[in-house]
């Protein structure tokens, strides 16, 4: 008896929809005409995180999404998902 509500329990939990994330997920940006040292100049929505971590950028005004350049694309993420929140408050912000 036990065996069968253990398996029903588990077919119920199977079939119900997996709930949506609630954190946003990662996606990639190509950068048409432009490479990794030319977008502090070619794009005003992203600014440079700090010189220590280099092709690294804050996304729009705050400091919640974070990409990084590789040749010629961005890989953009939440911080919290992008270095884990055990880092990610230690990364320089400035909102300016």
């Amino acid at each position: 008896m036990k065996m069968v509500s253990a398996l029903l329990l588990l077919s119920t939990l199977l079939g119900t929809p997996a709930a949506p994330s609630r954190h946003p997920s990662c996606y990639r940006r190509a950068l048409k005409d432009h490479n990794c040292d030319s977008i502090p100049y070619g794009t005003e929505n992203l600014r440079q995180i700090d010189d220590g971590l280099q092709n690294h950028f804050w996304e729009g005004k705050g400091c919640d999404v974070i990409c990084y350049c590789s040749w010629n694309e961005l890989l953009c993420c939440p911080k919290d998902i992008f270095f884990g929140p055990k880092i990610s408050f230690v990364i320089p912000c400035n909102s300016q």
